[in-house]
């Protein structure tokens, strides 16, 4: 008896939400793929690389850098921690605050990462093409803007209030 498929499942999804979503597991599971060698996953990545770039960096300053709630990233720096690629302490001139910075060893394993990321980027821009590439890039930035944020929002009040 041969078994139909549901044709829904094969059908495109409209949902923007869902739809960067997936573009964003299928990506990231390519990106670590790449980053294998290193030990690092892209997320423990992107980390080190804000922090690097930005160190000392709040735990609050980090997650906003990141476009992370600050629980989310709590849970995803113990074990930056427990390996000792970052170093969390407190704020000497705010004791609520926790100060990040890399480690000796953090330096060394993002170090490691680099060329594997640059790899990954070159396929990335192979497969997807350069202009596309930059473009897309550019269409994340203003997702994540606030100019965004607040249109998004505003129009969702404008629903609810039935004025659209």
């Amino acid at each position: 008896m041969k078994r139909e498929t549901s044709k829904a499942k094969f059908e495109e999804n409209l949902c923007n939400c869902t739809a960067l979503r997936k573009a964003s597991r299928r990506i990231s599971q390519l990106y670590d793929s790449a980053l294998s060698p290193s030990g690092l996953k892209t997320t423990q990545r992107s980390i080190l690389t804000q922090i690097r770039r930005s160190q000392p960096i709040t735990v609050g300053n980090l997650a906003e850098a990141l476009v992370m709630d600050s629980g989310a990233l709590a849970h995803t720096l113990k074990p930056l921690e427990r390996d000792r690629l970052v170093a969390i302490d407190i704020d000497p001139d705010d004791r609520r605050n926790r100060l990040i910075t890399l480690t000796k060893l953090g330096y060394t394993r993002l170090a490691a990462s680099d060329a594997l990321w640059e790899n990954a980027q070159r396929a990335f821009e192979k497969g997807f093409g350069r202009a596309k590439s930059d473009a897309l890039r550019d269409a994340m930035r203003f997702l994540v803007s606030d100019h965004f944020a607040v249109t998004f929002e505003e129009t969702m009040a404008s629903v609810a209030e039935g004025s659209v």
